[in-house]
């Protein structure tokens, strides 16, 4: 069969192959865009968009829930479970169609083919159609996006127990679990915790490690931990799975070791948020010279490129930090270099994030537990959010704001565990970007009384050191 010939071509229409494809059609290039299952990645499907949905109505729930306390009595609110998966439903639907049209009417010179794509040669697809039959294609340039897919380990009986990922419970939950326990106690889980928490289920977080997320200062974890477990939140920790199983009741039982000794805890329903795995089996990728790391992602150079000669790797696929706006600047990295001779590459760049409970963590640049292990000298700013003007007159008190700041005086790093703490974190990192250093923060007129405040008053009231 011969195969069709295009300038380019794009596997997976997530965060970064998406915008890539509109840039080279725009710059009159032929382009294929493959795409086996939904558009829009995990963002829009089973990440950001439906998550953040979810987190809406938790929060409006919360709201009313503790309307009392600014003076204004609500009765217990009700949540209408299928309501609130619905209307996700629908917003979520809404940016696939929206990604629909642009791809296929908006933006010329775009071809979309719905399949999965192997390699047969470094620069040659075979597509497998979603309606049956198969496509060949060819082009210099190809970009894998193929993203990631839930890790689940290996534990006795939990294959045959039943479970929910993170993809399946966005795609496919209709009603509430009574009890959720969730095997991962990182950013997923985490997130997920408190939202079914607000919507009424009664949740267990179940993780190996002796505090949740891990990665964190404990200074910082430790905090988090203490506002799940006063919204009801159960935590298991330092916990090893060793089996799941279903009784003819359908209560999942999960036993543990802990250094308490076994465990059985029950639920209705159990969810996987121990990680993600890249999506790179079947891609064919022997037949060309794209190797691998020991997980599985895609090794690439600073500038994506992959052992093979045109073909690129772009977003989760290729390991490293697995966000959305790293996704996205893999794209702009790749389309600047391409079309407008930029050397700019994937070195050195700010990693921010966010952690979307509430209140949110934002976490920008680097912590004290790495300023250690890289020796890197420094000193610490840490103000309590209860002494935000902002905080106590809205009745949002918990957490704090931490400032690393080094030698010269310029910000090392931020986490900023309150309310409004991601876009707080966005004002500090705007701060980094400038290298500006914490006396120009400290003194700098900011409206009052605004959550802002806080890049004043983080220097103010705390002095370094202490």
């Amino acid at each position: 069969m011969p195969a069709d010939s295009f300038d380019a071509i794009i596997i997976g229409a997530g965060q970064a192959g998406t915008p890539l494809s509109y840039a080279l059609a725009a710059a009159g290039r032929r382009v294929a865009f493959i795409e086996s299952d939904f558009l829009g990645g995990s963002c829009i499907n089973y990440g950001c968009a439906p998550t953040k949905a979810l987190l809406a109505s938790a929060q409006r729930a919360h709201l009313v829930r503790t309307a009392g306390a600014l003076g204004i009595e609500a009765p217990e609110p009700v949540v209408n479970f299928r309501a609130v998966i619905e209307r996700m439903h629908t917003l979520r639907q809404k940016s696939r169609d929206s990604l629909h049209r642009k791809i296929t009417e908006v933006h010329d010179g775009i071809t979309l083919i719905r399949g999965r794509a192997q390699f047969t040669a470094p620069h040659s697809l075979q597509v497998a159609l979603v309606g049956g039959g198969e496509q060949h294609l060819t082009a210099s340039l190809i970009f894998i996006n193929t993203g990631t897919c839930a890790a689940v380990p290996d534990i006795e009986g939990l294959a045959d127990s039943g479970y929910l990922t993170s993809d399946s419970l966005l795609l496919n939950m209709t009603e509430q679990p009574e009890h959720l326990l969730i095997l991962g106690g990182s950013y997923i889980g985490v997130e997920f915790s408190q939202i079914f928490c607000r919507l009424g289920t009664r949740v267990t977080i179940i993780d190996k490690e002796p505090r949740l997320m891990s990665r964190e200062d404990p200074d910082v974890s430790h905090p988090l931990e203490e506002l799940l477990t006063k919204a009801g939140v159960e935590l298991v920790l330092n916990a090893n799975t060793r089996r799941v199983s279903r009784g003819a009741n359908g209560i999942l039982t999960v036993t543990v070791d802990t250094p308490d000794g076994e465990r059985r805890l029950r639920g209705s329903h159990l969810l996987m948020a121990v990680g993600r795995t890249p999506n790179t089996r079947n891609l064919g990728l022997e037949h060309t010279g794209i190797t691998l790391d020991e997980d599985g992602y895609i090794e690439v150079n600073e500038h994506l490129q992959t052992g093979t000669r045109g073909v690129y790797a772009l977003g989760d696929v290729k390991g490293g930090p697995q966000f959305t706006h790293i996704s996205y600047d893999d794209y702009r990295i790749v389309r600047d270099g391409l079309l407008h001779n930029s050397q700019r590459t994937t070195a050195d760049r700010p990693m921010p994030y966010v952690v979307f409970t509430e209140p949110q963590l934002g976490r920008i640049g680097i912590s004290k537990n790495q300023a250690k292990e890289k020796g890197i000298p420094y000193r610490v700013s840490r103000l309590p959010a209860s002494t935000i003007g902002r905080a106590v007159q809205t009745g949002e008190t918990e957490g704090f704001v931490e400032v690393l700041v080094g030698d010269d005086d310029r910000l090392l790093g931020a986490a900023v565990f309150c309310e409004q703490g991601g876009e707080i974190m966005t004002m500090f990192q705007l701060a980094m970007a400038g290298g500006l250093r914490y006396q120009e923060l400290e003194n700098m007129i900011i409206a009052h009384p605004v959550w802002g405040e806080v890049l004043n008053n983080a220097f103010q009231r705390l002095k370094l050191g202490e």
